[in-house]
């Protein structure tokens, strides 16, 4: 009975601003119309910038023989590197551009993105770009704009919510109503391909967030640059979510063929371009043509992988009910049971589906148990609230039960890759200062939702956790594994309940222990003691105590629990990091609370409450 009034809901809600299939078609055609076929180069590479990077994926095709394939892979900690890259790639992109993302924001990085896209089109450059429609640009004016902007550019939405770029929450509530389920399946992965050859691929959004340049809050995150021919598996996986029928053309969208109907064509001054850039983005402009600089930063520390693959789910894992895992959850269950002496994960989000508790628990009973180490958030440094009251709810059971080694990034944390001057760059600037802004302040004012583990239009989880300190806070969002010091795997999945049913999720996966050796150093430093706390066994915990933790544990409702088994170490000065077990732990390791350098406001007693009542959370987080 329920349903029928659910689809009720919606017709009263969104059917009435619907338009007629014949006035989608009229849109486009308009559309098509307005945009512009001139290029402004004659040259058969589209005048492409020379970079060492894009030559880079030349040397590895010409390396190579259909039995001997040769891929160069680096890894890209900092996000300013990270933006370099990329802006690089584009302006060195000779035939087309894939540009795949989850979130695409219309702030100063959305906008760099947007000028140097529609630069490389016009150039003659074929440029594709797939956002999801979640946390996509949903300014109809603007995507009016875009869809008529050049014959060479095109852009689709994947997924869109009663097929509109602007979801409001009437919308959202329709569409939690009746179709919960197709409302959280999302587009997660995030990779660019240039000219087939090259591309680049992790956990990076376009958002200022994940560039370290927001003064508020920083993502600790990282990429991976591939050249060779397996590159071709990533330009699959584009492909396939370009031609499948959620990815809907921006100007087939209801709200934004309303705006090309209203005005004949594109709207008049639609913010397609800044005029007047910022300095920041001028500096990444200037340095993104320093052939020199892109040479030592990307080329120089890339490596010749023998074995290296992209897997990425295919769009049709969205064609199934969520089963706990596409192709690249598989995959990475089977390199994960395939250890024999460590694995190392960093993940944001500390949440498991059966299936993963049920492999690790087995993998620790084993005689020959592998370490398992975790760098995941703190409550102090996650954006999700709900993610980190689950992690804590399940302290005791992922300690004990599962044998991890959790360590828990500080928001603070002063020694991982992020440019705090470049943050500082993002902060307000004075009305007064005479300084042009890359973007209209209604845009810079803008806070991007969490990624994971937030239902939509409720706005769980969208804001982080009241601190004590101040300053810039970091929050960890990479998703990286090192398995037996051999195996590094960098990609967008977060190994989760979300990712595993819901979202398409993307990894790459290389086999070769320097390179893998060079990312498992960039996770201990993350989890080296002045960066993240250490979770562990509480002092002086009974066994009685033990017990009553793990019967509350299991209840899904009324955990009130208070006195969890587990809770933060901080590291005394002057000692070494002993594991818990040794006689020097409480000597070494101060316990500072379950959740340091949080102010104990509105915000921990949210965290007490999921922790009480939203263990069924779980399979959308």
């Amino acid at each position: 009975m329920i349903r029928p009034f659910a689809w009720l809901l919606c017709l009263l809600l969104c059917g009435c601003s619907s338009l007629r299939p014949r006035d989608l078609d009229r849109a486009q055609t308009l559309a098509t119309a307005a945009r512009s076929e001139t290029v402004v180069c004659v040259h058969t590479d589209a005048c492409a910038q020379p970079s060492p990077l894009r030559a880079l994926a030349d040397r590895a095709l010409s390396e190579s023989t259909p039995d001997h394939p040769v891929n160069y892979v680096d890894i890209v900690e900092s996000g300013q590197d990270s933006l370099l890259a990329r802006i690089n790639l584009i302006r060195s992109a000779r035939t087309s551009i894939d540009l795949q993302t989850y979130i695409f924001s219309t702030d100063d990085t959305g906008y760099l993105f947007l000028n140097e896209l529609l630069d490389a089109a016009k150039r003659g450059v074929k440029v594709r770009l797939l956002v999801d429609q979640l946390f996509g640009p949903s300014d109809p004016d603007l995507l009016a704009a875009l869809a008529s902007a050049h014959a060479n550019f095109r852009m689709r939405l994947y997924n869109p919510t009663f097929d509109r770029a602007r979801t409001s929450t009437a919308d959202f509530a329709a569409a939690i109503a009746c179709c919960f389920r197709r409302l959280n399946q999302r587009m997660h992965i995030k990779q660019m391909v240039v000219d087939g050859a090259i591309g680049i691929t992790g956990g990076r959004n376009i958002d200022d967030h994940y560039y370290d340049w927001n003064p508020e809050l920083a993502y600790l995150d990282r990429d991976a640059i591939l050249a060779g021919p397996a590159v071709a598996d990533m330009q699959h996986a584009f492909d396939a979510y370009w031609d499948n029928e959620r990815s809907v053309p921006v100007d087939r969208l209801k709200d934004v063929a309303a705006v090309l109907l209203a005005h004949h064509g594109p709207p008049p001054h639609a913010p397609l371009a800044d005029e007047h850039r910022s300095p920041r983005v001028l500096a990444v402009a200037t340095d993104a043509a320093d052939a020199e600089l892109v040479a030592t930063t990307f080329v120089d520390p890339a490596r010749a992988v023998a074995e290296v693959r992209f897997i990425a789910d295919p769009p049709r894992k969205h064609d199934r009910l969520p089963t706990e895992g596409g192709r690249a959850t598989t995959d990475l269950r089977e390199l994960v049971e395939s250890a024999r002496s460590s694995v190392l994960i960093q993940t944001p989000y500390l949440v498991l589906t059966r299936g993963a508790r049920k492999m690790f628990r087995a993998m620790h009973k084993r005689v020959d148990a592998p370490t398992v180490t975790i760098s995941t958030n703190s409550l102090a440094s996650t954006d999700n609230l709900p993610v980190a009251a689950l992690a804590y709810k399940y302290g005791r059971r992922n300690l004990r039960e599962l044998g991890f080694h959790v360590w828990q990034l500080k928001p603070y944390a002063p020694d991982v890759p992020v440019d705090l001057d470049a943050a500082a760059s993002g902060a307000a600037i004075p009305a007064d200062a005479g300084v042009a802004v890359s973007a209209p302040p209604a845009r810079r004012r803008a806070r991007v939702p969490s990624e994971s583990g937030r239902l939509p239009g409720l706005g769980i989880g969208s804001k982080p956790a009241r601190l004590r300190t101040s300053g810039l806070r970091i929050s960890l969002h990479a998703k990286s594994m090192v398995i037996d010091d051999a195996i590094g795997i960098i990609g967008s999945h977060n190994f989760d309940p979300r990712s595993d049913n819901y979202n398409t999720e993307g990894v790459l996966v290389f086999r070769d222990p320097v390179l893998a050796g060079e990312l498992r150093q960039s996770i201990e430093g993350d989890i080296a003691p002045e960066n993240s706390w250490l979770l562990a066994r509480r002092p002086r915990t009974s066994r009685t105590a033990g017990r009553i933790d793990k019967l509350f544990e299991e209840l899904p409702l009324f955990d009130f629990w208070p006195f969890r088994y587990s809770t933060n170490y901080e590291l005394n000065p002057g000692c070494d990091p002993v594991p818990r077990e040794d006689p020097k732990f409480a000597a070494c390791w101060t316990p500072v609370g379950d959740f340091p350098d949080v102010q104990m406001s509105f915000k921990a007693f949210t965290v007490r409450v999921i922790t009480a009542f939203g263990a069924g959370l779980a399979p959308i987080l």
